[in-house]
């Protein structure tokens, strides 16, 4: 095994309207790895989107930003459909790519689902943002609102009309990739909440019909937001597929 991919650092990539602190918990598992956490185009740090933008647009985006050289990418949500675009496009950076929580290949309904989503958020922002919360955090115990709570500072400071913008590439952007999985040649996991109703196990299993040799995961009784409520089983998720991955392709 290289030294390169031994000292491969770990990229992550956050779901629409969040940013990069979503992944602080499973940053603070992977302690022997090197972690970049980036702001997606138009959230957390980098300037808001002023006008819409493709799938393709935000990918080359994060590319431009990423670490030189091969990286462990997970994407998470639109993150993951970033990621799988980077894969198809450059395997050549990619050594191993994580897909949590991802949407693929949405039904007729699904597609339906999500864009009424987007309506709502047009016609009132912050419902919509609480719409999501309850959703992602149903539980009413100590953990699940602090989760939440932190949750909702991020969704809130969100510049509305650049959070609608990446809202439409997360509602478009599963059809968009679609024709490209089947290139994706890098070690791939995809993961999701066996509760996830927007990403679902069974869009798992739709992801394993396009991307060669994918490693299926659906983790027991977690809704969306796996970095935040089930950070330890993801990692090890990562962890798993990293070894593997080293091991394949410099073994």
């Amino acid at each position: 095994m290289s030294e390169a991919a031994c000292t491969a650092p770990v990229v992550l990539l956050h779901g629409v309207g969040l940013d990069r602190t979503v992944w602080s918990d499973v940053e603070e598992l992977l302690t022997d790895r090197r972690t970049v956490a980036l702001d997606l185009p138009g959230h957390g740090s980098r300037p808001p989107l002023a006008q819409p933008v493709s799938l393709t647009d935000m990918a080359e985006d994060v590319l431009a930003r990423m670490p030189t050289g091969r990286v462990h990418l997970v994407g998470f949500s639109l993150g993951a459909l970033i990621a799988q675009t980077i894969a198809a496009r450059h395997p050549e950076r990619v050594e191993s790519l994580a897909c949590v929580s991802s949407v693929c290949s949405r039904s007729p309904e699904e597609a339906d689902a999500v864009r009424v989503r987007l309506a709502a958020a047009r016609q009132d922002f912050r419902a919509s943002m609480h719409q999501a919360l309850d959703r992602w955090f149903p539980g009413r115990d100590d953990v699940s609102l602090e989760r939440r709570d932190k949750t909702a500072e991020v969704l809130m400071a969100n510049d509305v009309e650049s959070y609608l913008h990446a809202y439409a590439v997360f509602a478009s952007g599963d059809r968009e990739v679609l024709p490209e999985l089947p290139s994706i040649s890098a070690p791939t996991t995809a993961v999701t909440g066996e509760l996830d109703t927007g990403s679902t196990p069974e869009m798992v299993d739709r992801l394993a019909g396009f991307v060669p040799d994918l490693r299926r995961r659906v983790v027991p009784g977690v809704r969306h937001m796996l970095p935040l409520e089930a950070p330890g089983e993801l990692v090890a998720e990562l962890y798993e597929l990293i070894t593997e991955s080293e091991g394949a392709h410099h073994g």
